[in-house]
């Protein structure tokens, strides 16, 4: 039934049958006996000390049956929502961690930020009872950008954490980048911000928890990425209860972007409701509400300097960011702007000093934490707007400077001066490759036709490279992971030879179904559609760490890997006896098990089978089964990287920017599946692309309120806003992960940003245009080209 599809084949994804077909389940499709409906109540204000909550008029409103608060959980005992991440300061002095109650207790620090919560018997009678509660605030001053909020005198969030400066982190040689820049022949400096984002996933966030008093178990179905790791985080540290009590299950969700990867309040809250209630609550979140409770992404301010020798060798970097934090520390937000970002400043060049400091943030705005890539989209665009700023201050083709100073293929691997080992890359080869098909060699003439309409057309470079699969554990525990960073997989095969895979990783869009049915397929040879991926449901499924930073196939990937091998091994032990060879002899090549040598062989169907009817079987050796674990905790981290090419024509008269080609030639190690790697691609590039030309989060100063909080305010980008993309992979193998994968997932958001916004400057370089910061909006791009000379402030 059915045949073997192994890595490297394009098949249909699994998965698509039941989303084309409607029959996917997702969070807000689940519906359980006596199921009620739970509103949040949010505070209105970015900064206010809350003087109370009067109940009555709420309680008394039809349907009601609860309205609970931040008084009701203190007086329960509950503990603060977790931070997964510590940093340190230079000197080893840990970060300030102010309590994160997942109801505000004493203050609200957002708009946006937990009050209370109204559970009924519909959603309409919670929604009209929530706007029944009285609140009394005390409004405070609010700041929310991170200038403001490190000047004296700014409005302090927490009385214990002076300036609003959570932790001052520095990575690097500070002496030798210092005497470095002394010896420089020319010193590059560019100021810069990194815009805030809002993630979007298509599905909002949703929730249902259910409370078993027969059992005493609770139920959560929430839209997560990392069902064990919410399980921990709020069974054990939030709600005290024990891990067997507790079933997480994370169904099909609809998009995450890292925006779903976290331990949230409403998870929290919902679980201990359904207790309180005794019956099950639902909250699916409005598209607006996730505007103020989703968590943001980005949001820097940076200073950046480059040294460089009268050659343009790069002699040291030298960079100050101040990162925003929002009004708490999500769950791995403190990690995101140091250890994902200062370690990737060295990028693909052979720079020999650099030095980061990192100052991170408290402000009156949603809590900020990972966004596709975290961290390394940033730490790109500093990197890769400064070296195009080099070129053009010293009078050097942007290629050219680019070849001068990449790390050469031989040199791999290569140490960086700022913690980590790239095990292997060819940057180079994929800066030739995109060079060629992107046809940068006809540019000129491009250029001169957009010139004949009155357009300015310009091109962009962006060589990067990213460091994804977390990891690993040891090397993570020491820069402050408050966990593991493994995976885990288990292979069940069946007496018939089906198999189904349980996987601690989780697929919420990125075709996991899929891809690891064709290594299980091509590693125990049997038919692609015999085999089942199982996920999502801390039950059904040994503790994984879910899915985030490209680490699904890498890290989840090899323990899969793994655990086949140990199917594989076992199956030879079984085979060995059977067919009456010694164990050393028995070879295992394309689902079959043969002696060496011989025409004797044992298919794998029948291995298995021999496996669960062991009449003729050393039982005294090996147990009966036919079932496999394996754990996999990385060496290092994958390095995949590569080289985008952005080409965009821009109208002086509107100030419209206008993507007219884009090139990746990309790095991602073996390809599983080359179809799912382009769609992933593809999407990764237009979130870059968004970033880079149309999203931006806004905040009014004085009051804190987001003034882009719908789709009405918040520009992402159509399909129609993108060219037809030419996508290429030019792979290096991984040295240490078992099939050579570096991941995907994220690379197109980290090098589309910096390749855009340096089109964008090349298009208006005539005119004098040294930086534009992103998004370059129509509105940016006018206010710019009506003078020249003078920067645009950020909007």
């Amino acid at each position: 039934m059915g045949h073997v599809i192994g890595i490297g084949a394009s098949p249909k994804r699994k998965e698509d049958q039941r989303f084309l077909t409607g029959r996917g389940s997702y969070v807000s499709d689940i519906k359980r006996p006596g199921m009620t409906a739970g509103v949040f109540v949010r505070s209105p204000h970015g900064h206010a000390i809350l003087r109370g909550i009067d109940k009555s008029a709420a309680l008394a409103s039809p349907g009601v049956i609860a309205v609970l608060t931040g008084e009701d959980a203190a007086a329960d005992k509950l503990g603060s929502l977790p931070c997964g991440w510590g940093i340190s300061d230079a000197k080893g002095v840990p970060m300030k961690e102010p309590p994160f109650p997942m109801l505000a207790q004493g203050k609200v620090r957002f708009v946006g930020d937990m009050v209370a919560f109204v559970v009924a018997e519909t959603p309409a009678q919670a929604g009209a009872a929530a706007e029944l509660l009285t609140v009394d605030y005390e409004v405070l001053p609010s700041v929310v950008g991170v200038l403001e909020a490190v000047r004296p005198g700014a409005p302090q969030l927490f009385d214990d954490v002076p300036n609003n400066i959570c932790c001052d982190w520095e990575l690097g040689d500070k002496a030798a980048v210092e005497t470095a820049f002394r010896k420089a022949a020319h010193v590059a400096k560019l100021s810069l911000v990194n815009n805030r984002l809002i993630g979007n996933p298509m599905e909002p966030r949703a929730a249902i928890a259910e409370y078993e008093p027969g059992t005493d178990r609770f139920t959560l179905w929430t839209t997560s990425q990392f069902p064990h790791v919410v399980r921990f985080l709020m069974g054990a540290l939030v709600l005290n209860i024990p891990q067997h009590k507790l079933r997480v299950v994370a169904p099909d969700v609809g998009g995450g972007f890292g925006v779903k990867q976290f331990h949230y309040g409403e998870e929290a809250v919902i679980t201990w409701a359904a207790k309180r209630v005794m019956r099950p609550i639902k909250w699916v979140a409005s598209r607006s509400e996730g505007y103020v409770s989703d968590r943001h992404g980005r949001d820097h301010v940076t200073e950046a300097e480059l040294a460089l020798d009268e050659t343009g060798k790069f002699l040291a970097f030298r960079v100050n960011t101040l990162a925003n934090m929002g009004g708490y520390l999500s769950t791995f937000g403190p990690n995101i702007p140091t250890n994902l970002y200062g370690p990737l400043l060295g990028g693909v060049y052979a720079t020999p000093a650099i030095y980061c400091n990192v100052k991170v943030v408290f402000t009156n705005t949603v809590p900020v934490d990972a966004y596709r890539g975290a961290g390394r989209p940033e730490a790109t665009f500093v990197l890769e707007r400064i070296v195009d700023v080099a070129a053009s201050e010293m009078g050097i083709d942007r290629v050219e400077i680019r070849r001068r100073n990449m790390i050469p293929k031989e040199a791999y691997p290569y140490q960086t001066p700022v913690l980590v080992q790239y095990d292997s890359g060819d940057p180079m080869g994929c800066l030739d490759g995109a060079l060629v098909a992107a046809d940068v060699k006809n540019f000129g003439i491009r250029k001169a036709e957009s010139a004949r309409r009155g357009k300015f057309r310009g091109l962009g470079y962006s060589t990067y490279v990213e460091a994804c699969g977390l990891a690993p554990s040891r090397f993570a525990g020491r820069l402050g992971a408050r966990g593991g960073l493994y995976e885990s997989a288990t292979v069940r095969v069946h007496p018939t030879g089906q198999v189904t895979v349980m996987i601690g990783t989780h697929n919420h869009g990125q075709g996991h179904e899929t891809t690891f049915a064709q290594i299980v397929s091509e590693k125990l040879g049997v038919a692609f559609d015999n085999v089942d991926i199982v996920f999502g449901d801390t039950d059904r499924v040994q503790f994984g760490m879910g899915t985030y930073g490209s680490r699904s196939l890498v890290v989840g990937g090899a323990a899969l890997s793994k655990a086949t091998d140990k199917v594989v091994a076992k199956g030879k032990k079984i085979a060995a006896h059977l067919l009456e060879a010694a164990e050393v002899d028995i070879q295992f090549e394309a689902g079959k098990f043969s002696v060496a040598g011989t025409d004797r062989m044992r298919t794998f169907e029948e291995i298995a089978g021999a496996a669960y009817v062991p009449h003729d079987y050393p039982l005294e050796v090996l147990e009966p089964g036919l079932e496999e674990q394996a754990y996999y905790d990385p060496v290092n981290f994958t390095y995949p990287g590569g080289c985008h090419i952005a080409e965009v024509e821009i109208d002086p008269e509107t100030g419209t920017v206008t993507l007219v080609n884009y090139t990746a030639v990309d790095d991602v190690g073996t390809v599983i599946n080359p179809m799912i790697v382009e769609g992933q691609l593809h999407g990764g590039i237009v979130q870059g692309v968004g970033q880079a030309l149309y999203e931006n989060a806004v905040y009014d100063e004085g009051s804190g309120q987001l003034l882009s909080g719908s789709l009405m305010d918040y520009c992402m980008p159509r399909a129609d806003h993108m060219p037809m993309m030419n996508i290429a992979t030019h792979s290096t193998l991984c040295t240490h992960t078992p099939m050579g994968v570096k991941g995907c997932g994220e690379v197109g958001t980290i090098g589309s940003p910096a390749a855009v916004i340096n089109a964008v400057v090349d298009a208006l370089s005539h005119l004098g245009v040294t930086h534009v910061d992103m998004p370059a909006t129509p509105n940016r791009i006018w206010r710019l080209l009506q003078n020249a000379s003078l920067p645009v402030a950020a909007e």
